[in-house]
């Protein structure tokens, strides 16, 4: 994070009357942190020297990646008909992982604007977050983005938007966040429809944590919105969930480099510094309230994200484990949907289960791990989480395929997802027949126009949370858009295959999956180590096996010294006595010896560069 700026204070509570609190939503790619570049410049808060592409996005990775991880606010002025307004703009991610992001960032606002790019349409993920900003009972305002594409086609998708949201295609703004055209249109609409923050300025403070960063300066930043009271520097505030007390040391505004000011009011977005370095005691979703007059009731908060995705987290250096550690506990403060246990494996040693919301989630935290930390890491496959119940009606969870039971099974439920997917309709057939293979169940079938169509299909979270997109994306030439959430469990025919080498199991491999693709499973992991692992001494078979029964087998050739180089000539039986005394040597070396697998295999076998592959193909 930045060092935060020392600037001329703002002043101490800003009327709410002149306030307006809105987010920007839309599908990822669609010209958010564009457009949010085009107001700061618009609004003067970011000048043309200090002004670079996608000013929001304060991560290496967003920036390189193009896309938003965090959401950010940022307050801008903004004057109309001769009355100076103050804006908080929250600009949040598009991506289906980071719905939860952008689930925080509405419940800080009274507006949102959603955003459509005019020359690709309405997305599943645009519909997601519409239904999010409904939820939340916010003034939607319509825009459409990139009008300046020589693709663009705005009066087709103004109507489409206009169907969805109720209204008439003029309603709908058109803009291009590249060129600036419209912008301000946009900001005198979003003062004009998007009401004024509402709350008690004479009750006791009441404040919600919508965001924290860790500062290695100045300890723990926390982000929020006040809905009741003032918040003032040097007072003593309290988290209503852990009542923990702190002292203010410093309150202010994002404008967008932090500006410290007199205080905080109604409807007021800001951050708090108290020079705590204990990132538990920010939690995202609490209360703060002044702890001479404290509120009698917190506020509601947030929805517990629910990790869809479990994987295993490994240092390679064994020694590196603290670090890990610390670096996991400062992460969880920026990223409040990160779930987390220690556990350990025979073949990795000391290492963490991690839950995440979904496969490019658990990409971004691994490489934010390994940059920010400086920590070589191995990722296990990715698994969700299974309910099984065994014969005398005792139920496990399973995160972890380790933690399989052994015994008689009754049953095994599985998480189920509703998935949403918008795509021209000349793909139809092929997204069926995807759909179909991963064992959907279809809900039905809209269209939203006469090209494109919205179909609805009831999946297993293991069968898309892995490169279901990837296989999407290549059957349908780049076009489908995917979005989902849970929806239930489902009782399903699942087994655990295990990796035996030598007969002795490694956890690291083993598998759940579904009976009619345990097999594919054991042939593709034991081809794919036969590959990876060296050479030993002596024979190694490689065994895939459901319980007792092998299904797949490879074996890994010994490496043989020429015994017989030395014998020419003379009888057969000098020749026979050599081998014999060979092969009973590599019996003996086969008992003591154990097979010692490579981190790289580990890496290589973990990885899932393969079913991407798979997908281009």
């Amino acid at each position: 994070m930045t060092p935060l700026a020392r600037t001329a204070p703002v002043p101490a509570a800003t009327d709410p009357a002149i306030l307006r609190n809105f987010s920007i939503i839309a599908h990822i790619d669609h010209g958010k942190s564009t457009l949010a570049d085009r107001m700061l410049q618009l609004t003067g808060v970011v000048g043309a020297r200090g002004m670079r592409a996608q000013y929001l996005d304060r991560m290496d990775i967003e920036r390189e990646r193009g896309i938003t991880i965090k959401s950010q606010a940022v307050r801008m002025p903004w004057e109309l008909d001769g009355t100076s307004y103050a804006l908080n703009m929250i600009d949040t991610p598009g991506h289906v992982d980071f719905t939860y992001e952008v689930s925080r960032s509405l419940a800080a606002c009274e507006g949102a604007v959603l955003l459509v790019d005019a020359a690709q349409g309405i997305e599943a993920q645009t519909l997601a977050n519409l239904y999010l900003a409904m939820e939340n009972d916010l003034a939607i305002i319509p825009v459409l983005n990139k009008i300046d594409l020589p693709a663009a086609q705005p009066d087709k998708y103004a109507e489409e938007l206009a169907h969805l949201i109720g209204g008439e295609p003029d309603d709908v703004l058109r803009v291009s966040g590249k060129t600036g055209d419209g912008v301000g249109v946009l900001l005198d609409k979003i003062v004009a429809e998007i009401p004024a923050p509402v709350g008690d300025a004479d009750a006791p403070a009441r404040a919600m944590i919508f965001d924290s960063v860790y500062d290695t300066y100045r300890g723990v930043v926390t982000y929020v919105r006040v809905i009741d009271g003032k918040l003032h520097p040097r007072e003593r505030i309290q988290m209503m969930s852990t009542r923990a007390s702190h002292e203010l040391l410093e309150i202010g505004v994002s404008a967008p480099e932090p500006v410290p000011s007199n205080g905080l009011g109604v409807g007021e977005v800001g951050y708090l510094i108290t020079g705590v370095k204990d990132v538990r005691q920010s939690k995202v979703g609490d209360t703060v309230t002044n702890l001479a007059k404290p509120a009698a009731k917190s506020l509601s908060g947030y929805q517990e994200p629910k990790p869809m995705v479990f994987s295993g987290l490994y240092p390679l250096d064994g020694a590196d484990y603290p670090v890990l550690r610390d670096a996991l506990d400062k992460l969880k403060l920026n990223d409040a949907a990160l779930v987390y246990e220690p556990e350990t494996s025979v073949a990795l040693g000391f290492g963490f289960r991690v839950g995440f919301l979904g496969l490019l989630h658990l990409e971004i935290i691994r490489e934010r791990l390994e940059r920010e930390s400086n920590i070589a890491l191995i990722s296990t496959a990715p698994n969700v989480v299974y309910q099984v119940t065994l014969e005398d009606q005792k139920q496990i969870i399973v995160t972890n395929p380790s933690e399989f039971p052994a015994g008689k099974i009754m049953e095994v439920r599985e998480p189920m997802v509703s998935a949403t997917i918008l795509a021209p309709n000349e793909f139809v057939g092929s997204i069926m027949e995807l759909c179909q293979a991963r064992r959907g169940q279809m809900n039905g079938m809209d269209y939203l126009s006469e090209e494109r169509v919205e179909l609805h299909y009831r999946l297993p979270l293991a069968e898309i949370v892995f490169d279901f997109f990837d296989f999407l994306k290549s059957k349908t030439r780049g076009y489908a858009s995917l979005d989902w959430k849970a929806d239930g469990e489902q009782a399903a025919d699942l087994v655990k295959v295990d990796i035996l080498l030598q007969g002795e199991q490694v956890d690291a491999f083993s598998a759940i999956t579904h009976k009619d693709k345990a097999y594919a499973y054991g042939t593709q992991m034991t081809a794919k180590l036969r590959e990876l692992i060296p050479r030993q001494q002596f024979e190694v078979p490689i065994q895939a096996a459901i319980g007792s029964r092998i299904i797949a087998r490879e074996n890994i050739r010994a490496i043989r010294k020429d015994v017989l180089a030395k014998c020419y000539g003379g009888d057969i039986s000098r020749k026979r006595k050599l081998l014999e005394k060979q092969k009973e040597g590599k019996k003996r070396m086969k008992m003591v010896g154990r097979v010692e697998v490579p981190q790289e295999a580990f890496i290589a076998a973990l990885s899932s560069d393969d079913s991407k592959d798979k997908a281009k193909k």
